[in-house]
């Protein structure tokens, strides 16, 4: 075992010298050689079809958008930027900053995302001059092959060497902890066990862990537009993403109206012993997420909970009770299911979306439609999440 990771670490290191000093010029190249690789229709196709019979989870549509958006929005956002030599030279303090790689990192990548997260973590670290080894859930090992060669023909078109991107084509657990000890910096994406193990690895990390994305609807919201947004984002891949709106927490005044909007959009509220039944689906053992049904289709959830759901059905609302293990509705679902809740004043509004953060995990995201600004810095303020969108 221990002889398959250092020698992965040992191309990887060879390969991380041989652009060390690489000017901005051939960086820029490299980086868009290997993100067109990756974007172009006909990887995107391949990936996505291949992610869906792999892994049995998502929708094929959504995961070709999904790859080439991601792999653009990257892009985007690394143009310009400057990450060779010296970039900030303050006079006034004396004080010089200068990029340098950290080396060779390793990045733990998951089922739900198995096709994007390649693109999205290999392309900024080929920018600061690293190396990448992709360690993939054991389910997604095939998309990430067929990714990772791939982006590694992208850097072969532009002389770079293409040990520059390597992944585990045979992942273990113990494999994905052996590389997080061995490399330089650790990516992790998945559930919180896995962001704990990499903070733990001994080595720098950046963890992303559960979503649970929560969102606010004040009185002032356009409610059809509200839930044609909700809606696209609880259904897109099935709800993959750990992105996707998992709570809606709306003003009392207007709950009925949203409710109706959301039901225009095929919503199907659960209610009585179909709620009972589909927790029980959801958490079989009253706290753990049952593995079979994420990021399934709506028929596939409502057979496995056996309930009975009218034409034009796209995913399920249900009730919120409480805050907190009593209550699993509350946490993040991976699913096609929509919990709401009800706030009087604005400011218990807040407050339910930081306990329902509190209760998952604190750092990921929240969302507000609103167009009272006032309301939305309250929720940037008090929100203890790392990114807010309005």
């Amino acid at each position: 075992m221990s002889e398959l990771i250092d020698q992965l670490i040992s191309r990887a290191r060879a390969a991380q010298e041989k652009i060390e000093f690489w000017s901005q010029e051939q960086v820029d190249e490299m980086v868009l050689s290997v993100g067109w690789e990756s974007y172009k229709l006909e990887t995107a196709e391949a990936a996505a079809k291949l992610a869906v019979e792999e892994t049995e989870i998502g929708v094929y549509e959504d995961k070709v958008g999904k790859i080439q958006k991601k792999t653009l929005g990257v892009l985007r956002d690394l143009q310009g930027v400057k990450t060779v030599g010296v970039i900030e030279h303050d006079e006034e303090k004396g004080i010089i900053k200068i990029a340098k790689p950290v080396g060779v990192i390793g990045a733990i990548t998951p089922m739900t995302n198995s096709e994007a997260t390649m693109p999205c973590n290999g392309l900024p670290a080929l920018a600061a001059r690293n190396a990448i080894i992709f360690a993939p859930h054991p389910k997604a090992k095939k998309t990430c092959a067929l990714i990772c060669e791939e982006m590694r023909k992208g850097l072969r078109k532009v002389g770079a060497p293409e040990d520059l991107v390597q992944y585990v084509a045979e992942p273990s657990l113990e494999l994905s902890q052996e590389l997080m000890t061995k490399v330089d910096l650790v990516l992790a994406t998945g559930g919180q066990g896995l962001v704990r193990s990499a903070y733990s690895s001994g080595k720098p990390a950046y963890g992303v862990g559960a979503g649970n994305a929560t969102i606010l609807v004040d009185e002032t919201a356009d409610l059809p537009a509200t839930a044609a947004k909700i809606c696209r984002g609880k259904i897109f891949d099935n709800a993959s993403s750990c992105s996707t709106e998992s709570n809606i927490v709306i003003q009392e005044g207007i709950f009925d109206d949203l409710l109706k909007e959301l039901e225009k959009t095929g919503g199907y509220l659960v209610t009585g012993e179909d709620r009972a039944k589909l927790k029980q689906t959801l958490w079989p053992d009253g706290r753990h997420l049952n593995g079979a049904i994420v990021c399934k289709s709506i028929q596939t959830l409502a057979a496995e909970a056996g309930i009975s759901i009218p034409a034009g059905t796209k995913y399920f609302l249900v009730m919120g009770e409480k805050i907190g293990p009593e209550d699993m509705f509350c946490a993040e679902k991976l699913s096609l299911v929509l919990t709401l809740w009800k706030y009087k004043e604005f400011s218990e509004g807040v407050q339910k979306v930081i306990d329902i953060t509190r209760f998952s995990g604190y750092g990921h995201s929240c969302g507000i439609h609103s167009t009272k600004m006032d309301h939305i810095l309250e929720l940037g303020t008090k929100a203890k999440v790392s990114r807010m969108m309005v």
